[in-house]
């Protein structure tokens, strides 16, 4: 294969603009007189000329070198190169019209070169010396890639970022991808073309998969509609073609990137559900100028929470948690993206009394979102007292110290897993809920609960452990192939917490509208797809059995409830009894944690959430059948 060396000496490049430029003078010269190079006019120009093209190759050199056009890595060529070949020309015919001006007028009453030659020289001098390099550029260019290793790329918007996104895998020389053409979903732009690539209608995919062999789309759209995005996205699985995103411009370097920065569609983006929206005015009216308290403030949530909240410029951003490696990851987040944002970090635990009293006491927080909490429903089966003593023991110390300080608002993040629950923890997250809204009935505090199901990208969640199992090669593990779950983005989830907090008065159950329920099996499908791999050749599935506690199927209503629509449609109220719950079995569940009894402790949440039925677990004993 034809290899070029890494720089072409300057002196070959200067030499060959000026072999360009004489053969450039005589082919004017040809078409001044008619294509025919042996009439004797043009025998005669050519010998009246030869005394003097002395002239025409210094003057070409001295200009040519005083705007350094042999400066240039040809095969970079680009319009600022352009624009100073452009110039030199210019300069060079202007010089040979002064020359011949003053020859005409003082000396023998001849021009140097005859005004149309002149004219036709320029154009073609321009036009091969532009030219010798594009085709050097491609040469290069298409020397540099393996044949054997090329993809053929379709790229999705033909607008700006689209152009941008072909110039950009054109000059890499390392890159193994091939523009094949645009799809766009504007009908004006179908069979026109842009910088030589056709643009067609996304209803083309399959054709040209089929005739063209698409192994990769780049998706140039920033913010392409949801349904769309899904749309395309559930295709090209299909089709087993490899889906890329152009990165957020944010990224992007004096308006460009490179090849190594496309990313690869997230699973979020099989969702296509539709852009949340906010009524930021009362959201804003309820945080700004507030000091604000979360708590599990480094986890997925309340760290989504810190970020989104930092926007509406609080007075005071109180940051709890005991993970202090996260806390200290968040800090440094919130100083690049919102400097301006007054906030603390302290790191303490929910289920320390005393800590938690002084830390409302010292800052005195007027709303608090209570994120903290022990969330995997395995491991908690396992460690049921540990389970209590955060879920539920740090519940209540939380809302009894914010009930005593009169904290205005008081929202508490639960889970789907709280509704007709199976295990441990969903168990604990309800009997919290029910503590809260008994509290609210007697409180200036208005205890607030929102419900909502699975978290894409959450620690611990299904989504970053399919990730980590393709990265090593598979193979990807699933309980069970019938089971499903409801799914939301980290920033949806806050979103709707934010606006709930706003809404709620107190005592109410906010539910999300979580979209239709995704079956796991079908999700690891789609991730490997994603990932440009192939299923059972690249990657297998492999189904291990239901964990302890776990559902088949979830709920975000129990039974016995209802929802009441609310002014946004994705956030509805479960309809709920509240439940009398005495103090005293909070407190004698707080008694067994140190006794480590776990049957005893399970047999008493039992007694508090009758609906609490054991899934695939040592608890099921407890349950009474019949």
């Amino acid at each position: 294969m034809l290899r070029f060396r890494s720089r072409t000496p300057r002196w070959v490049i200067v030499f060959l603009d000026l072999l360009i430029n004489v053969f450039a003078l005589f082919f004017a010269y040809v078409i001044r007189f008619d294509l025919d190079s042996q009439s004797e006019l043009i025998k005669e120009e050519w010998l009246l000329l030869k005394d003097y093209l002395w002239i025409f190759i210094i003057v070409k050199l001295i200009v040519f070198y005083l705007f350094k056009i042999h400066k240039g890595l040809v095969r970079y060529t680009s319009t600022h190169d352009l624009n100073r070949i452009f110039i030199a020309v210019s300069s060079c015919t202007l010089i040979f019209a002064g020359i011949g001006l003053i020859r005409y007028n003082f000396i023998d009453a001849f021009y140097l070169i005859p005004t149309s030659v002149l004219i036709v020289e320029f154009l073609a001098s321009f036009a091969f010396t532009v030219g010798s390099r594009f085709i050097i550029k491609l040469i290069y260019l298409e020397s540099q890639k393996n044949k054997d290793e090329i993809e053929n790329v379709i790229v999705y918007g033909a607008g700006i970022s689209g152009l941008i996104t072909k110039r950009t895998i054109e000059n890499d020389t390392k890159s193994s991808l091939q523009i094949i053409g645009f799809i766009d979903d504007n009908p004006k732009l179908w069979g026109t073309r842009m910088e030589g690539k056709n643009i067609y209608s996304p209803k083309n995919l399959i054709a040209l998969h089929k005739k063209k062999n698409i192994d990769t789309i780049i998706i140039a759209i920033q913010n392409p509609k949801p349904e769309r995005r899904k749309a395309l996205l559930d295709e090209c699985i299909t089709l087993n073609i490899k889906v890329q995103k152009v990165p957020d411009p944010k990224s992007w370097i004096n308006g460009e990137f490179t090849s190594k920065q496309f990313v690869k569609a997230k699973i979020e983006d099989l969702l296509g559900r539709e852009e949340i929206k906010l009524n930021i005015a009362k959201i804003e009216a309820n945080l700004k100028g507030k000091k604000i308290l979360i708590t599990g403030a480094a986890g997925s949530i309340g760290s989504g929470l810190v970020k989104q909240i930092a926007n509406f410029e609080p007075a005071l951003l109180i940051l709890f948690d005991q993970a202090e490696s996260g806390l200290y990851d968040l800090q440094w987040e919130i100083k690049d993206e919102t400097p301006n944002v007054k906030f603390e970090i302290v790191i303490g635990d929910v289920t320390h009394r005393k800590r938690v009293e002084n830390l409302i006491r010292s800052f005195s927080p007027e709303v608090v979102f209570h994120a903290a909490a022990y969330k995997h429903v395995p491991l908690m089966e396992l460690n049921p007292s540990e389970a209590v003593k955060t879920n539920i023991l740090g519940s209540k110390i939380l809302i009894d110290i914010c009930d005593e300080f009169k904290v205005k608002k008081f929202v508490f993040i639960s889970t789907d897993k709280a509704v007709n629950p199976t295990n441990v923890m969903g168990a604990t997250k309800r009997v919290a809920e029910i503590y809260a809204q008994e509290k609210n009935l007697k409180s200036d505090t208005q205890f607030i609960t929102t419900r909502f199901g699975n978290v894409l990208g959450s620690n611990g969640s299904v989504i970053p452990l399919f990730q980590r199992q393709i990265e090593n090669g598979g193979p990807i593990t699933i309980t069970d192939n019938r089971i499903t779950r409801f799914f939301m983005s980290i920033p949806e989830a806050c979103q709707l917490v934010l606006e709930a907090s706003v809404m709620g008065n107190g005592g109410e159950i906010y539910v999300f509208d979580m979209g239709d329920s995704v079956k796991i099996i079908d999700l690891a499908k789609k991730m490997i797809s994603l990932s440009g791999m192939t299923i059972d050749k690249d990657i297998q599935i492999k189904v291990t059995g239901l964990r302890p506690g776990e559902k088949l199927f979830e709920e975000l209503l129990a039974n016995e409830e209802n929802t009441v629509p609310t002014h946004h449609k994705k956030i509805l109220i479960a309809k709920t009894e509240v439940k009398e719950m005495k103090e005293s079995k909070i407190n004698a569940l707080i008694d067994l944690i140190d006794a480590q009894k776990n049957d005893e402790l399970v047999a008493l949440i039992k007694s508090i959430v009758p609906e609490y039925l054991s899934q695939n677990s040592s608890f099921e004993k407890l349950d009474k059948h019949g």
